[in-house]
């Protein structure tokens, strides 16, 4: 019986203390190189992120937004006439960086206009200093200008005119897009307060 025995355990071996220590080590280094590969991926997510923000930041210090009314002004009166111009005035949004106005020959901000039958891009457009301002072409914190919309050699088909829906779009090279959204009334006065 003892041989039998002898020869059922002869072969079986038992794992030593190296062999288990070997084991441990390489899930050791497993994990490691596991948890390096995760920390560097959520490292490289964090910067993109960032980045994502600063330049989300960065877009909206340049932006700027309407002061006050939107007008639209009319050669004449009625139902079937068409405005000339539209007048509005914009200033920087609290905290903004200055936003270059130089004359529209330059672009340095275009204004788009469309409704639902005709657009006009880079349409050509000039602006007054209202209130404080140091006489530059840049609209700085305090300072407010007055743009005017020459809608009458701008727009190639009927023009504006009564119950119209239209988009006026502010493009200042650098920042948020000004987006102006209004619809005329059923008649057109010689000056209208487009709310």
């Amino acid at each position: 019986m003892i041989s039998k025995l002898k020869k059922f355990l002869r072969g079986e071996g038992g794992i030593t203390g190296l062999e288990t220590a070997i084991i441990l080590i390489a899930f050791v280094v497993v994990a490691a190189v596991f948890a390096f590969t995760v920390l560097s991926a959520g490292v490289f997510s964090a910067d993109r992120g960032k980045e994502a923000v600063y330049a989300g930041l960065a877009e909206v210090s340049g932006s700027m937004e309407v002061m006050g009314s939107v007008l639209a002004v009319a050669a004449t009166a009625g139902t079937d006439e068409t405005v000339s111009e539209i007048v509005f005035s914009v200033a920087n949004v609290a905290g903004g960086a200055p936003i270059d106005f130089t004359v529209p020959d330059d672009n340095k901000v275009v204004i788009d206009y469309r409704d639902k039958t005709q657009t006009s891009t880079d349409m050509d457009w000039s602006k007054a200093y209202k209130g404080d301002n140091d006489g530059d072409d840049l609209l700085e914190p305090g300072e407010i200008f007055e743009i005017t919309i020459n809608l009458g050699t701008e727009l190639t088909g009927a023009g504006l005119s009564t119950n119209t829906k239209f988009v006026i779009e502010v493009k200042p090279e650098t920042g948020g897009v000004l987006v102006i959204e209004r619809t005329m009334p059923a008649y057109i006065d010689l000056v209208i307060d487009l709310h």
